[in-house]
């Protein structure tokens, strides 16, 4: 794999999410990465419905929507387009190398194939890892709990990071007293 292609794959294995209980990316992540308009890569999949039945891309809710604002996924401004937005599935991405036909959409399409592929293993990797882990602990009992708590710690996600609080403090809301001006 050539450097852009693990760049490109490292972008999109950033840019999957987990919706529906299905691993997805949206429709303007994947515009960016194929280097055309979101308008046009939604256009190429309505001039072909028969290629992106409901498992390969559907539209999101407005609930959907509200979420990912609220988790930073999108910005507002992505909110405002005429048709919901789109997430595709492995499936669908893949497709759409079959209506999207530059050379750019071809080794975009290959490196997001791997960055699925990538995932799923790592998945699959720690599920292995978990239920190895599980079976270790009831063959010996509580002799070895420390360890096996430690291990389970670093196999959980990292925490997410702690939301910074948006607006302004009014002195109401601090602790501190108001100064007073001295009078003269």
């Amino acid at each position: 794999m050539t450097s852009s292609e693990h760049a490109i794959a490292l972008q999109a294995e950033r840019r999957i999410l987990l919706m529906r209980s299905q691993k997805v990316m949206l429709d303007f992540d994947l515009a960016e990465l194929y280097g055309v308009e979101t308008r046009a890569l939604k256009q190429a999949m309505k001039r072909n419905p028969e290629r992106f039945p409901e498992d390969f891309a559907f539209e999101l809710t407005q609930e959907e929507m509200e979420i990912l604002r609220s988790q930073n996924v999108i910005s507002s401004s992505h909110g405002g387009s005429r048709y919901g937005n789109l997430a595709f599935t492995e499936q669908g991405v893949a497709m759409l190398s079959s209506v999207l036909r530059s050379d750019r959409a071809v080794q975009v399409n290959i490196a997001i194939m791997r960055a699925f592929v990538r995932l799923r293993q790592m998945l699959s990797t720690n599920a292995e890892l978990a239920r190895r882990l599980e079976d270790m602990e009831k063959k010996y009992d509580g002799q070895f709990k420390v360890v096996f708590d430690a291990l389970r710690q670093l196999m959980a996600p990292p925490p997410a990071p702690p939301k910074k609080e948006i607006g302004f403090h009014t002195l109401a809301n601090t602790k501190t007293k108001p100064k007073t001006r001295a009078k003269r």
